[in-house]
């Protein structure tokens, strides 16, 4: 499997695509783009990845006790 691009890299293609025009074609050669929520998708996916892969659980369980008591 290739290399994942970075966060960085991800952010700069996809403001790439999105500044870039969404069709082209010239000389019989079309390219289309993918759509501009799908790679917003695309990007909330990977960092819930990468969150997954950070470890712990998320949760801080704390005991509370009111001021006072002993």
């Amino acid at each position: 499997m290739a290399d994942m691009p970075d966060q960085s890299q991800l952010e700069n293609a996809m403001l790439q695509s999105a500044l870039g025009p969404a069709s082209a074609e010239t000389e019989g050669t079309r390219v289309t783009q993918h759509n501009l929520k799908d790679q917003i998708e695309l990007d909330r996916y990977l960092a819930s990845k990468q969150a997954a892969q950070k470890g712990g659980l998320g949760i801080i369980l704390k005991k509370l006790s009111p001021p006072g008591a002993t």
